[in-house]
């Protein structure tokens, strides 16, 4: 009866230790996603990425200046970082409160689903024209998924390794959407912030997404260069217990795994 105890206890144990190793055999993982296309992610968020050592994701708008000028520099980037998809113009959808920004010409409530559709395969094709992949992960622009009330990636998945949304998630292995993963949207938060946020990804053991826009500026939702380093510090300082892949490869690991719930079978 004692060894039956022993070896019902030894298995809770190694059932625990598979749990807090859930994301390859880390404790947490950190994904840290940049939008727009904008010159501080190449002149701020890369030197400082690449100085730790760590590795982001670069959600281009293929049409920004800060892209189709500095190509050359995109390209190196994609060496070591994930150059992924924002599409060509950023459409947003314009009906709903607070889009006072959204132009006429990319008002996402005027698109048909095959316009936009063809604007991410287009935009694809421009990512592999400067990164050589043929695999690449989207960001909905503003956190919007539908046209007419249609999610606008249906019947176009196969050309999308996988989709991030803006809706915050600790993200687990087996409940997440592939095609709407979670993140949270940095907007002046402090680095004590952003680190305590990746504190409670290590204590549940999850995957947290950070979704940066400007970078010392250049953005209306914006991080301080003091917080941004903040973070990248903690992260390296903590490389032992969380796992910093890009969007792909935590996607892709997701996947591996097989317990990824799919959007289609919803």
């Amino acid at each position: 009866m004692r060894l039956k105890r022993i070896f019902t206890l030894l298995l809770c144990i190694c059932s625990l230790s598979a749990f807090a190793q859930n994301w390859n055999k880390k404790q947490a993982a950190v994904v840290l996603t940049y939008d727009d296309a904008l010159h501080v992610h190449l002149d701020n968020a890369i030197p400082a990425l690449d100085a730790l050592g760590l590795r982001g994701t670069f959600f281009l708008i293929a049409s920004s200046t800060a892209f189709t000028q500095r190509m050359e520099e995109w390209r190196k980037a994609s060496q070591k970082h994930e150059l992924a998809n924002h599409t060509l113009f950023h459409p947003c959808d314009g009906s709903l409160p607070g889009r006072g920004f959204v132009t006429a010409d990319y008002n996402l409530a005027t698109y048909s689903v095959r316009r936009m559709q063809d604007d991410i395969k287009m935009t694809n094709a421009v990512l592999q024209a400067v990164d050589g992949k043929k695999q690449h992960t989207f960001a909905y622009p503003c956190g919007d998924t539908m046209i007419g009330g249609i999610p606008y990636l249906e019947g176009i998945k196969g050309d999308i390794a996988a989709a991030r949304g803006v809706h915050h998630e600790m993200i687990q292995p087996n409940t997440t959407d592939l095609y709407n993963m979670g993140s949270y949207v940095v907007n002046g938060q402090s680095g004590e912030e952003l680190i305590a946020l990746v504190k409670k990804a290590m204590e549940t053991n999850s995957l947290i997404v950070f979704l940066f826009h400007g970078v010392g500026g250049e953005h209306g939702l914006n991080v301080s260069l003091d917080a941004h380093s903040k973070l990248l510090k903690f992260i390296k300082e903590n490389e032992k217990k969380i796992w910093n892949p890009t969007f792909i490869e935590a996607a892709d690991y997701i996947k591996a795994g097989g317990a990824a719930k799919k959007a289609s079978a919803k």
